[in-house]
């Protein structure tokens, strides 16, 4: 148990920097959803290599490392009371930023394949859902009810 801070800082670092993306990456297709490929072709390309680049090189290795860690201190003894109603509630808005995060990897590829069928404003909604659910998370952590 010694190295349960260790682990729950790198945790909390690894959780931060996929909510980074995760805030980040719906705001990009928003704009992205703005611009022409037709009359921006470079505008365009360059947001499907920011989207490309945000999702593979920071949001993914951070969501695993979170996961990981998570993981790991839920079979530590006396970190979690398994029949906690919190724990299942944080559990599960977990999942649904896990399920996010995978619209979003195709969301990026239909613009990559040049076959985005969704609106500006469905981006600027669904920006909203991550910032619930970590919302609820963190309230669960910090309150467990």
């Amino acid at each position: 148990m010694a190295y349960l801070p260790w682990l729950l800082a790198f945790h909390i670092m690894s959780f931060i920097a996929w909510m980074a993306g995760i805030f980040y990456l719906p705001r990009l297709f928003v704009y992205h959803s703005q611009v022409s490929e037709a009359e921006e072709p470079k505008a365009y390309e360059r947001y499907c290599v920011m989207e490309h680049k945000l999702l593979r090189q920071i949001m993914a290795p951070a969501m695993v490392f979170t996961l990981i860690t998570g993981a790991i201190m839920s079979t530590m003894p006396g970190v979690i009371v398994w029949d906690s109603c919190w724990w299942w509630v944080k559990l599960v808005s977990v999942l649904g930023l896990i399920i996010f995060q995978g619209f979003c990897f195709h969301w990026q590829k239909q613009f990559l394949g040049r076959n985005n069928r969704q609106t500006e404003r469905f981006y600027r909604v669904i920006n909203e859902i991550p910032t619930l659910l970590m919302m609820i998370i963190v309230l669960m952590i910090c309150i467990r009810p």
